[in-house]
């Protein structure tokens, strides 16, 4: 028996916090399985696993139809092609939703009708070497066992050459997180004798408008892992399935965005602010040297972002040690952001309060010792949840920014607390995600003309400048910076000594 393929429309709303780049077309299982250009993703449950809420998540659409209760709503395997955005590529999908099992004789689908159905569609794509990945999509509240009848089906129709794959749907209460799922059920699903090769532990509920912003997160989580799971099997292929080519760059790969400021100010937060879901650390804990740094790729709006989360000056001036690891961080740095393209935009992030002169000097060592003042820089003024209007902190201090020949091209008063009680402190940090991305957005849309050079020459004047902000012009000794330049950099002796020789030179 051949299940008949419906066509259905694209139809329904996005999620911006979704990196798809656009809604999903639908077409049948012949034309699809003829197709060589995609990364065809099978998804396989019993009747209300979630299998079309899947299908939502990934696309960042509403366009399959799903039920609030356990009827099963997919009657026919409906393919839907889409577009995400994974690791800074465009990657084309094919998601294979199909009729769900084990629904009884008087389901919408009989489970033997259902069964038939899926035993056509595996011989029709492993004949044609085109099933990537096989999705086991199950509800976190079932009963671990139940999982092993339809494991015992599928296991056999794809003999080891495609990854089977769980996705655990239904988790958006699970405390403490959604992952604990696997860390409870890990040694059963063993016991019993399954083997998946990734997993993905996930909410694929729709969100409104007055859901929490914890939902919300848990929502972005869900689409990231989903699509990371997609992204990774897709290159590891089976014997005798053959590979996906067509991974090509988005518009501009990635813009780079080099953000910095002293620490405590919310660098961190801000990230994951703009990133929709908590993707760096907000502890604390990263060493504080100056021009250390974190990378962070994240998405919004269609576009791929890097983000370098950078440690600034703590103090308006160095010691020699601090001058020393700086030299270290520096040099990594300057050669990360060559390798990646230069910088697009410099993102300067201070917490409301009082002007320093650690600010300053935070402003020139980026502004105008690494980007020779050829980067727009623009300002994240953090801490103003309990303003009444956020937009007031600039009003009142933006001259005083000016008297310390701090100028910025653009600025966004925000809350990046997260965690904020509902209400109108909840709202102020929704309104600030969309803030600090329109900023973001407004100043990388036509990237840098090549303003920005990187290389030896860069990094020399850069710690030349640096030198400048030594305690008490304290004096630094060359076979000192030699030693770090070739233990801490890689340099060779030679070049060291060069470089050393450079950044000890007058340059006025």
């Amino acid at each position: 028996m051949h299940l008949e393929i419906k066509r259905i429309p694209s139809t329904a709303s996005f999620h911006t916090s979704n990196q798809s780049v656009a809604g999903p077309n639908c077409r049948g299982v012949s034309d699809a399985s003829r197709c060589t250009n995609t990364c065809n993703v099978v998804i396989v449950g019993d009747t209300g696993a979630g299998k079309s809420s899947l299908v939502n998540l990934i696309t960042g659409t509403q366009t399959a139809p799903t039920s609030p209760d356990a009827k099963g709503c997919t009657t026919d395997t409906i393919v839907y092609e889409h577009d995400i955005v994974t690791q800074d590529k465009i990657l084309k999908v094919q998601l294979f939703d199909t009729a769900g099992l084990d629904e009884g004789s008087q389901g919408t689908v009989p489970n033997a009708q259902a069964r038939k159905a899926l035993n056509s569609l595996f011989q029709t794509l492993m004949k044609k070497k085109a099933i990537h990945i096989l999705v086991y999509c199950v509800q976190g509240t079932k009963d671990v066992r139940t999982l092993q009848r339809n494991y015992k089906l599928l296991h056999p129709k794809v003999k080891g050459k495609v990854p089977i794959v769980l996705v655990v749907t239904g988790l958006e209460t699970r405390n403490p997180d959604m992952e604990e799922w696997w860390r409870n059920n890990e040694k059963s699903i063993s016991d019993l004798g399954m083997t998946f090769a990734g997993h993905a532990c996930i909410t694929a509920v729709t969100i409104n408008e007055g859901d929490t912003s914890e939902l919300k997160q848990r929502r972005q989580q869900s689409y990231q892992a989903v699509c990371n799971l997609i992204e990774h099997f897709r290159s590891q292929n089976g014997t005798g399935v053959r590979r996906v080519t067509a991974i090509h760059p988005v518009r501009k790969e990635h813009k780079n965005i080099v953000l910095f400021g002293a620490s405590g100010v919310g660098k961190s937060s801000v990230v994951n602010l703009m990133a929709g879901m908590k993707v760096a650390a907000t502890s604390a804990s990263m060493n504080r040297c100056t021009m250390r740094w974190q990378e962070y790729t994240i998405g919004f709006g269609g576009e791929s972002y890097k983000v370098f989360d950078t440690v600034g000056l703590e103090e308006p001036q160095l010691g020699i040690k601090e001058y020393l690891d700086s030299v270290e961080n520096a040099y990594a740095l300057v050669k990360e952001l060559d390798r990646q393209g230069g910088i697009d935009l410099l993102l300067f992030c201070i917490r409301a309060g009082r002007m320093t002169a650690t600010l300053q000097s935070n402003y020139r060592l980026f502004h105008e010792f690494l980007c020779e003042k050829k980067v727009p820089i623009v300002l994240a003024i953090t801490n103003l949840e309990r303003e009444q209007r956020m937009e007031d902190w600039w009003d009142q201090e933006h001259k005083n920014l000016q008297r310390h020949e701090i100028h910025v091209a653009g600025h966004a008063c925000i809350t990046a607390a997260d965690g904020l009680p509902a209400g109108p402190q909840g709202d102020r940090y929704e309104e600030s995600r969309l803030k600090i991305r329109e900023l973001v957005k407004r100043f990388t849309a036509h990237g840098q003309q090549q303003a920005w050079s990187g290389g030896d020459t860069l990094f020399v004047s850069l710690m030349r400048k640096l030198k400048k902000l030594l305690v008490g012009g304290s004096r630094m000794k060359s076979k000192d910076l030699v030693l770090h330049l070739t233990k801490r950099c890689g340099i060779s002796n030679e070049v060291a000594k060069q470089l050393a020789d450079m950044i000890k030179q007058d340059p006025s």
